[in-house]
C-alpha cells in the first residue's frame, strides 16, 4: 500500500511540474500568436474593466500544459481518454468563438453536443444520493437514475459548469486562480480516498488542469498580459465539470454527491444569481452584465487585485468544506459554509440596502459605484476641511509675533506645501 501511495505521488508531482511548466513557457508563444491572428480583446463596452486591448488567446498555454500532463501521468485510461476527448473539442469551440465571435447560441449548441458525445464515451451522472427515502436504490443508498434522466443531468451539469467558469473570466486571473483551487480541492478529496476507490488517475489529471492554470497565472494576474479567452474558459469550465463526475470519490458517503456542487460552489452561485437578477430584469438571461460577484467588489473600491484575493479566498473556503464533508466531517464543515455564505452576502448586499428583496438583486452596479464615490467625495472633504483648520492653526502660531497683511494668502500657501505630503488615492490595477 505504502508502494503504491509513494507511486501516484511522484506521478502528481510529476504531472504539477509538466503541466506548470509547458503552460508557462508556451504562454509568450499564445501572446505572439494572438496578435498574427487579430484575437485582441479590446475594451468596446462599459462592463470590461481594462483599459487597453489585450491578446485573449492564452488559453492555449493552459491546454497545452494540462494535456501534456494528463497524457503523460495519468495513465491515459478510458475515461481520462474520453474526458481529453471532449475537452479538445470544447477547447476548439472556445476557439473559434475567439476568432470569429459566433452567436451564443451557436456556442451553446455546441456544448450541448459536445457534452452528449462525452455521454455515449461513458462520462455519466448515474445515481445521485437518496435524501428523501426513494425506493429504488443501490447499495450505498444512492438513487438510481433511468438512461433518459441521467443523459438530462450529465448534459446539464457539463453545460452549467462550463459556462459558469466562463462568466468567472471577468477580471485579471480570476478563472485561472479560482480553478486551480477547485481542481486541488477535488483532487485532494480523490487522493484521501484515492487507494480503495481507484480514484487516482483523476486526482492526477486535476493537478494536471490546476498546474495549467498556475502556469499561466504569471502571465494572467493584475496586470495581465494575456487573457484566456473563451478557449481556455470553455475548457477549463468542461475539465473541471467532467473530472467531478467520473472520479467514483462520491461512493465514500451517502452525501457525497454534493461534494463537486460545493467545491463549484461559487461559480455556480454566481451564474445563478446572475439569472435570477436577468429573469426580475425581464431580460434574456444570456444578456452579459455588470453584477457578478467580482464587479460587485470593483464597485465597492477594491480593485483588481484584492477583489481577485478575496474571491480566491471564498472559492478556497468552500473546497475546504467539500474536503471536510468528503471525510464526514460534518461539524466542522458548517461553521466554514456558513463563513462562506456570509461573505458572498455582504458582496452583495450594498452598505446602503434599499428596500424589497427584488431591488437589491436587480440593483445595477453602477449605482453602487456612484454612492461609493459620493461616500469618497465626502471623505476627502472633510480630509481637506481638517486639512485647512490644522494649516490655519499652524499659520496663526507661526505669525502670532508679526502679523501677516493677508493672512488667507499665507494659509493658502502653506496649505500648498502641504498637500503633497497628505497623499493621494491610487487606482489599483489597470483592468
Amino acid at each position: 500500500m505504502i508502494t503504491g501511495v509513494n507511486y501516484y505521488l511522484s506521478r502528481i508531482i510529476e504531472a504539477l511540474i509538466i503541466s506548470v511548466l509547458v503552460a508557462y513557457l508556451t504562454a509568450p508563444l499564445s501572446i505572439r500568436l494572438a496578435h498574427k491572428l487579430g484575437v485582441i480583446d479590446k475594451p468596446k463596452d462599459a462592463r470590461r474593466v481594462h483599459k487597453k486591448p489585450i491578446p485573449r488567446f492564452g488559453g492555449m498555454a493552459i491546454f497545452l500544459g494540462s494535456m501534456a500532463a494528463m497524457t503523460i501521468p495519468a495513465g491515459m485510461n478510458s475515461r481520462i481518454k474520453a474526458a481529453m476527448i471532449g475537452g479538445l473539442l470544447m477547447y476548439l469551440l472556445g476557439i473559434w468563438d475567439d476568432i470569429k465571435d459566433i452567436k451564443p447560441v451557436v456556442k451553446f449548441l455546441g456544448q450541448f453536443i459536445i457534452a452528449s458525445i462525452v455521454y455515449a464515451l461513458g462520462i455519466r451522472i448515474t445515481f445521485i444520493s437518496n435524501f428523501f427515502g426513494a425506493t429504488v436504490t443501490d447499495s450505498h443508498a444512492n438513487v438510481i437514475l433511468s438512461a433518459g434522466v441521467a443523459y438530462i443531468i450529465t448534459v446539464l451539469w457539463i453545460i452549467g459548469i462550463t459556462n459558469a467558469v466562463n462568466l468567472m473570466d471577468g477580471l485579471d486571473g480570476l478563472a485561472a486562480g479560482s480553478v486551480a483551487i477547485m481542481s486541488l480541492s477535488l483532487a485532494y478529496i480523490a487522493y484521501i480516498h484515492g487507494a480503495r476507490l481507484g480514484s487516482m488517475p483523476v486526482c492526477i489529471a486535476l493537478v494536471a488542469v490546476a498546474g495549467g492554470c498556475i502556469g499561466f497565472l504569471p502571465y494572467n494576474f493584475s496586470p495581465a498580459k494575456t487573457f484566456m479567452g473563451d478557449g481556455g474558459a470553455l475548457y477549463l469550465g468542461y475539465m473541471i465539470a467532467v473530472l467531478s463526475v467520473i472520479s467514483p470519490l462520491k461512493r465514500a458517503t451517502v452525501v457525497g454527491a454534493i461534494i463537486p456542487m460545493l467545491t463549484l460552489a461559487v461559480p455556480i452561485f454566481d451564474t445563478m444569481f446572475a439569472m435570477l437578477r436577468r429573469m426580475l430584469r425581464h431580460e434574456s438571461i444570456m444578456k452579459a452584465d455588470k453584477g457578478h460577484l467580482h464587479h460587485h467588489l470593483m464597485a465597492a473600491g477594491f480593485g483588481q487585485r484584492r477583489s481577485v484575493l478575496i474571491m480566491y479566498g471564498i472559492v478556497g473556503i468552500m473546497g475546504e468544506v467539500a474536503i471536510l464533508i468528503s471525510r464526514e466531517l460534518y461539524k466542522d464543515a458548517i461553521p466554514l459554509f456558513l463563513i462562506a455564505c456570509l461573505y458572498l452576502g455582504i458582496i452583495i448586499i450594498p452598505k446602503r440596502p434599499k428596500k424589497g428583496l427584488k431591488t437589491i438583486i436587480t440593483q445595477d452596479v453602477s449605482e453602487i459605484e456612484k454612492e461609493n464615490f459620493v461616500d469618497y467625495l465626502n471623505y476627502e472633504r472633510q480630509r481637506r476641511k481638517e486639512l485647512r483648520a490644522k494649516a490655519a492653526e499652524q499659520v496663526a502660531a507661526e505669525f502670532a509675533e508679526e502679523a501677516s497683511p493677508d493672512i488667507d494668502r499665507d494659509i493658502e500657501e502653506y496649505l500648498k506645501k502641504l498637500e503633497p505630503a497628505s497623499g493621494e488615492v491610487k487606482e489599483e490595477g489597470n483592468g
